[in-house]
């Protein structure tokens, strides 16, 4: 039921100014009465963002650690949703982050008790976080494992029964399987080679029910970057295909960790090609009754596919990075074409397979759409263009990835297109309070823009020691900085780095440590809120976790978390006419300060930041020793 706006309206005033008059009453008064800060940066935020709803204008709303960002963008938020008849969108870097913006106790659920707001807060997931029922019985099939077991214990009666499907509610979350690891759950998961239209089980799937719940949402809902530009970039394809788009209309989007919005965008637009997929759909359609020159052309397809992933291992330049850049041999680009040519000639077969019926109907159309995305994606690889190609191990599996090097045109045209205001809050947006880096990326000409400082005395309550080491020492430098026994979160540039600490590790030693992956993220973090373990090792909780008291105070930051030598920013810094600058240094500065942000969330806390440096590292400390909030002293 929609509740109403939660102040009164006024015939002689507009919206926005009776809107502008809570907002005072709301910071200035009613907080202080209930017992928190006053706060000029939280109550200069939320007029600001009052100001760009009424404008419909893109902000950048840079505020610092502890200035209360959430609330002040909240409050009129959900003023603003109520007054237009839409939610407002909330999108947060991650699911963990959405997991701790609902969470018992937190901004939204504050809120809700202070004012007895009555919200409507519904969470929109990416659909790899759903359990996929056709996948989890491939997979039972397969394997004998126990989490699979485990995983059919909790599924609901309606899944394997059939009865009145008003009795049906949502399941099947990522978060619901806390011990499943993420290797686990990539074998159940939702999948893009999923046909979910011609899905028999689709009226009982857990991502379906829970699309239609969040869907009807008033107040707000909160999804991630990447399901969001998911949503951007295939709602006109959903529409005309006559199916529903991944999110509801908004009144307006707040976009939480914004300076990610990016990589997020560029994710959404890539494509993929792996290794075993091809054989696992092949192997669905080549059932008895099917045509000799279908089956023939099946076989070929695959001996080709097989060859293309050879001849793309030859290809692959040598490195350490997760992603490997490729040269394009002629070779190479002979097989990928002849591929494609084979493929063209299969769907064609397809035709006649279907109206033959010796196919399940399911099957054939799965095979039909992978078969379509594989030579769109193999086109753009062997054609010379403006893509980014690497190749890269993805849930174990070989993968070749076909990413845009820009996003900035399709985000001036279907999201920075003036019809919703646009909110950007984060501690970092800018370099030194120069929004040029963000604002360039994303291809935002016209913005609005402020930076606040964090109302903590950093003095006062956090020290910075840097250790000079040769790069090899620095993991036994990690494991001794575990002896005081704080609570420690380690942060490390790459999901590689710290599976090499985690095999470093002696086999006998005494702490309780956690490493992303290794179980749901969620369920960790609020673990590890709990103290229920000593050290949280993670490549990617540089931003958002909010651990507060003596929930953590010691971060050990491992490298200095420069750009990867990818080919993804390797293409930034080919168009740029100063990579260093441009490109290298705003991309560290910006994350070692939402490294740092992780450690002092409220004024009781308090501790210490390790940041371990080779020599390379000390040499340019006057790149990154100014935007430390103290001095960094010799440990």
């Amino acid at each position: 039921m929609r509740q109403p706006i939660p102040f009164p309206l006024d015939k002689e005033k507009t919206f926005f100014e009776s809107l502008n008059d809570w907002i005072g009453d709301i910071f200035y008064d009613e907080l202080p009465e209930k017992g928190f800060d006053l706060r000029d940066e939280q109550i200069f935020m939320a007029f600001q963002i009052e100001q760009a709803l009424k404008e419909k204008s893109v902000l950048f709303a840079e505020a610092g650690v502890g200035t209360g960002k959430t609330l002040a963008y909240l409050l009129p938020a959900i003023a603003y949703a109520r007054y237009t008849g839409k939610p407002a969108l909330i999108s947060c870097a991650d699911e963990t982050l959405i997991e701790q913006l609902v969470k018992k106790g937190g901004d939204i659920d504050r809120l809700n008790d202070l004012f007895d707001l009555k919200l409507d807060v519904r969470l929109a997931k990416s659909r790899d976080q759903y359990l996929c029922l056709q996948r989890f019985e491939g997979a039972q099939k397969r394997l004998d494992a126990d989490f699979l077991y485990d995983i059919e214990d909790s599924l609901p009666e309606f899944v394997n029964k059939t009865f009145s499907m008003q009795n049906t509610y949502p399941y099947g979350e990522r978060s619901s399987y806390p011990e499943v690891t993420d290797e686990e759950w990539q074998q159940v998961n939702y999948h893009p080679i999923q046909n979910c239209q011609a899905c028999e089980l689709r009226n009982k799937c857990g991502q379906t029910i829970h699309r239609n719940h969040y869907r009807k949402a008033t107040d707000l809902v909160i999804c991630s970057h990447d399901f969001l530009m998911e949503h951007i970039w295939t709602k006109e394809t959903r529409i005309r295909e006559g199916q529903t788009p991944l999110l509801p209309d908004y009144s307006l989007a707040v976009l939480d960790e914004g300076h990610l919005l990016e990589f997020a965008a560029q994710r959404a637009l890539t494509y993929e090609v792996q290794e075993m997929t091809l054989l696992h759909v092949t192997q669905r359609v080549m059932v008895d009754g099917v045509r000799e020159k279908t089956l023939g052309l099946i076989e070929q397809v695959i001996d080709l596919h097989n060859e293309f992933f050879r001849e793309l291992r030859k290809s692959t330049i040598a490195s350490d990075e997760d992603r490997k850049g490729i040269r394009k041999t002629d070779e190479l680009l002979l097989i990928g074409r002849e591929t494609v040519r084979k493929i063209d000639d299969l769907l064609e077969e397809f035709v006649f397979e279907g109206e033959l019926y010796t196919i399940p109907e399911y099957d054939l159309k799965l095979a039909e759409e992978y078969f379509d995305l594989y030579t769109f994606a193999m086109k753009l690889f062997v054609e010379e263009g403006d893509a980014i190609n690497w190749l890269e191990v993805k849930d174990e599996i070989e993968t070749l990835v076909i990413m845009p090097r820009l996003v900035t045109d399709i985000l001036d045209e279907k999201f920075f297109d003036g019809k919703v205001p646009i909110i950007f809050s984060s501690a970092t947006l800018s370099v030194q309070k120069d929004f040029t880096y963000i604002a360039d990326s994303l291809g935002i000409d016209d913005f609005q823009s402020f930076s606040v400082p964090s109302p903590f005395d950093y003095e006062d309550v956090m020290k910075v020691f840097k250790h000079p080491l040769e790069q090899q020492d620095k993991f036994g430098r990690v494991y001794d900085l575990f002896s005081t026994g704080d609570q420690t979160l380690v942060l490390f540039k790459s999901k590689m780095d710290m599976d090499n600490f985690k095999r470093s590790l002696p086999l006998d030693h005494q702490y309780t440590i956690e490493f992303e992956g290794d179980r749901e993220l969620s369920t960790v973090v609020k673990e590890f809120q709990e103290g229920k373990f000593q050290v949280l090792c993670s490549y990617h909780l540089w931003e958002g976790l909010d651990l507060p008291g003596e929930a953590l105070t010691k971060v050990i930051i491992v490298d200095l978390p420069f750009p990867p030598k990818d080919p993804v920013f390797e293409a930034k810094r080919k168009f740029s006419a100063n990579p260093l600058e441009e490109i290298d240094l705003p991309f560290m500065q910006l994350r070692i300060q939402q490294g740092i942000g992780r450690l002092i969330r409220t004024s009781n806390d308090y501790g210490e930041i390790h940041l371990l440096l080779n020599e390379e590292e000390l040499v340019i400390e006057h790149l990154w020793g100014q935007i430390l909030p103290v001095p960094a002293e010799n440990f």
